[in-house]
């Protein structure tokens, strides 16, 4: 007779990342969220989010490669903006190792590389070198970002975001050739239209120049079944007018990517807010700009969808938490932030 494993009675090994304890007034907030809310943070490595969303101070290696699983336990938590792909393209096997992290439920915003979406290769720092001869490649971002992404998460998939970085100054010249371009672009890529976005992944497009916020633009956007998403960022225009822009595309999901303060740039807001965990500046027109508009599109039935960036005010989980709090209208808790 075979003998029974020793092994057998031993306990499940802990996961090496834990969340942190959430208290029963953020727990209550969560419960109160619809299902077609999806909100989240842009990217979850942060160790500064010691007792925010993880039971300690984790590396930041270690949260990038198993953090997610104690991140989708946060009870405002139902999305992340996986914005590593800006920078390199990631596999269809590396897809599918997050999403098996995450519950059934989750959803992933995700960026195309920039490779595909900025008009200039740039060195280490960012700065301009050359013309990008893979700008706005169809079948590039079909092969690098379109195909893993969508074969790795599956139906966890959501908004597929296509952010254009500052275009130079010879093609801002020409709006109306950029919008055309832009229409040819997506109308040779695989079909996702928004008006299905409860049930598969569509295309979202996220500007850094107001220059495109144009009615030719959006309409071509509409044509194509892209959804315009909003860029609370300093070189944007404020979030009300990117809604009266989105606003003429009809109905269809709200998309906003709530990324920088006004005023800042980016490096300098990252040095001065680390390690993001408590908030530094309250961005309060943008907070209940967002909110309103956010009761809006789900009074309507629409979904809507909000990332929220460490640099909009210092700590994107405490930027959840008081947004969620004003689109419910609930009174602010007075314990938001790590000493």
């Amino acid at each position: 007779m075979q003998q029974p494993s020793l092994f057998n009675d031993l306990p499940a090994k802990p996961a090496a990342v834990q969340p942190a304890v959430f208290d029963p007034a953020l727990r209550t907030l969560g419960q109160a969220l619809p299902d077609s809310l999806y909100l989240g943070t842009s990217s979850w490595a942060f160790p500064g989010w010691e007792g925010l969303v993880y039971g300690q101070a984790y590396a930041e290696s270690l949260l990038s490669r198993e953090g997610l699983r104690a991140y989708a336990q946060h009870p405002l938590f139902r999305t992340v903006s996986l914005d590593r792909t800006f920078y390199a393209p990631m596999s269809r096997e590396a897809f599918a190792g997050l999403a098996a992290q995450t519950p059934d439920d989750f959803r992933f915003m995700v960026k195309c590389p920039a490779r595909i979406t900025d008009a200039l290769l740039r060195g280490a720092q960012g700065q301009a070198r050359t013309a990008n001869p893979d700008f706005l490649n169809a079948e590039l971002a079909l092969q690098q970002f379109i195909a893993p992404c969508l074969e790795g998460l599956a139906h966890r998939a959501g908004p597929l975001v296509f952010q254009m970085p500052p275009l130079p100054a010879a093609l801002l010249a020409d709006v109306p050739a950029m919008v055309e371009r832009l229409g040819r672009f997506f109308d040779a890529l695989p079909p996702l239209p928004y008006q299905f976005a409860r049930s598969q992944a569509f295309y979202t497009v996220e500007f850094r120049d107001p220059a495109l916020l144009t009615p030719r633009m959006m309409k071509q956007l509409q044509a194509c079944g892209v959804r315009y998403c909003l860029a609370v960022h300093d070189r944007m225009p404020e979030a009300a007018r990117q809604l009266q822009a989105l606003a003429s595309q009809g109905p269809g999901p709200l998309v906003i990517r709530w990324s920088l303060l006004s005023g800042q740039r980016y490096e300098a807001a990252k040095a001065r807010f680390a390690p993001f965990n408590r908030l530094q500046v309250e961005d309060l027109a943008s907070r209940e700009t967002l909110a309103a508009a956010a009761r809006q599109y789900l009074r309507q039935g629409e979904t809507v969808w909000l990332a929220a960036n460490n640099k909009a005010e210092g700590s994107s989980p405490l930027t959840l938490r008081k947004w969620t709090e004003s689109l419910l209208d609930r009174p602010p808790e007075t314990t938001l932030s790590l000493p």
